[in-house]
């Protein structure tokens, strides 16, 4: 089934046309139907802020995630999970799995992902969540509409690491749902950054118990034994870890990824923070010195792919590193708003060629995209691109091969010049950092509820040979939605 699907999708996506983007969308998809309320949040209502403020008491006072991670391993080892916190599923030779990064907003978005999702899924072993399993602030009580409820009918287990997001919560929902771990003893904290840090949440364990039965059939019930683990297979060992909220992973944490990784099975590495995201590189460093790229390309460890969450689009850059190729992934377009495209210059980071890097969606289809949406917001329909148009400018900026044909008809004009320089995909005179800022703040601003949404999930083949993994997009849109659009492909070899 997924191998006629991704057939079928090769035929209808973006990169073929703007009907496969999900322009000129005529009919909604199911997923509303599938979504049990309208309730959202806005990012930036002062209450989401106050109850997110460990992000900004951590990079001012202190990230405390690597102490307070400690705690939570000791506690799981008094309970007696394995110390090696190996996940073995006795999955033999030959599987798939899924993996969806960002998901948990409880809105439109996150549900259009459904429908395809369980469609491609349908013959999977697992699912995995890259990051951020629940917005705004990672707290138990909402992991029944944010989680239990989306993927009822999803009938493999989910094993998750967790995004800053999740640690707003001192992962004590995180911790309860996909560990079945007690909350830690309260542990003072003196000074300022005691006074202000958000604890965990009481739980409504009650509500959270009828929430399970969502999900409580044999073939979805799973415990993983902490934050950060390995799932074991013949062919091949996926390794999660714990990023916190800064990124910083702590001495016992990177003790535990050091000995894990000279397993001799190949790996691939997921984690809250990607490696390298919007032409930067930016591996999460370890405790005691060093980062984790420098585990992932020591070749005597074997890794194929390292794919972060965190970032919330589709990003592949395959870095080569001496004798062989890493595939660099971004995954973190399953649910949450949508981080522009655009707004990434022409690749060169680590030698790769910006024709080899992928994205979704395309820069194009994001530029026209955001210039809808703040033409209507601003009331300025000077600043409206269309698909079309939005794709010169892209080319004519980026200066790459077109992933999907430009029109030749279109003439960039200094209207569409500057409409492009206002959304960040232009440089503005004097140098202003539009782009960055764009991309840091006013993508909060950007969460929409109609599509096209330009939200993602991975599938992944393993066989003893190689993995073939898969960047599917949902859209929102009912064709899209029965032909879920595959946007990339890649085969990564196993053998030496």
């Amino acid at each position: 089934m997924v191998e006629v699907a991704a057939e079928r999708g090769k035929r209808t996506s973006s990169r073929t046309s703007e009907e496969g983007a999900g322009w000129r969308c005529q009919q909604i998809g199911s997923f509303r139907e599938l979504r049990p309320d309208r309730d959202s949040f806005s990012w930036f209502h002062p209450r989401t802020l106050w109850r997110s403020r460990n992000e900004v008491l951590s990079g001012l006072l202190g990230d405390p995630s690597g102490e307070v991670r400690r705690r939570w391993v000791e506690a799981q080892r008094e309970r007696g999970v394995d110390g090696d916190f190996r996940i073995r599923r006795g999955l033999g030779k030959s599987y798939s799995f899924l993996l969806m990064g960002d998901p948990g907003e409880g809105d439109a978005s996150q549900y259009a992902v459904v429908p395809g999702l369980l469609a491609i899924g349908e013959d999977t072993s697992f699912g995995v969540i890259a990051s951020d399993v629940i917005y705004p602030t990672g707290a138990g009580d909402d992991y029944p509409r944010k989680f239990f409820r989306p993927y009822k009918d999803y009938q493999a287990p989910i094993y998750a690491v967790p995004g800053n997001h999740d640690w707003y919560d001192g992962l004590g929902g995180f911790m309860r749902v996909f560990c079945d771990a007690p909350p830690l003893k309260p542990k003072p904290d003196r000074g300022l950054r005691g006074l202000l840090w958000r604890r965990p949440e009481p739980i409504d364990e009650a509500a959270l118990a009828e929430a399970r039965r969502l999900r409580d059939a044999p073939t979805q019930r799973a415990v993983q034994p902490a934050s950060y683990w390995a799932i074991e297979s013949e062919s091949l060992l996926i390794v999660g870890v714990d990023t916190g909220i800064d990124g910083l992973i702590d001495s016992e944490q990177a003790a535990w990824l050091r000995r894990t990784s000279l397993d001799p099975r190949p790996k691939i590495l997921v984690t809250g923070k990607p490696i390298y995201t919007r032409n930067v590189y930016k591996p999460s460093p370890l405790e005691g010195g060093g980062t984790i790229d420098d585990i992932v390309r020591d070749p005597a460890h074997r890794y194929v792919a390292a794919i972060g969450g965190d970032v919330h689009n589709y990003q592949r850059y395959p870095v080569r590193v001496g004798d062989r190729v890493i595939q660099y992934v971004v995954s973190g377009g399953a649910g949450a708003f949508m981080h522009a495209t655009h707004t990434i210059e022409r690749v060169d980071v680590a030698g790769v060629h910006e024709d080899d890097f992928k994205c979704y969606p395309l820069r194009g289809d994001s530029l026209s995209f955001y210039s809808q949406l703040y033409a209507k917001r601003l009331r300025m329909r000077w600043l409206y691109l269309t698909p079309s148009e939005a794709a010169c400018i892209m080319a004519g900026r980026i200066k790459n091969t077109p992933i999907r044909q430009v029109d030749p008809n279109v003439t960039i004009t200094r209207r569409m010049r500057w409409a492009a320089r206002v959304l960040g995909a232009w440089p503005m005179p004097l140098r202003l950092p539009v782009g960055r800022v764009f991309h840091r703040y006013l993508s909060e601003l950007s969460d929409w509820d109609t599509p096209p949404f330009f939200k993602s999930f991975l599938h992944l083949k393993v066989t003893p040979a190689a993995v073939t993994l898969r960047c599917f997009a949902a859209t929102g849109c009912l064709p899209q939605e029965l032909d879920p659009p595959l946007e990339d492909e890649v085969t990564i070899s196993l053998t030496p």
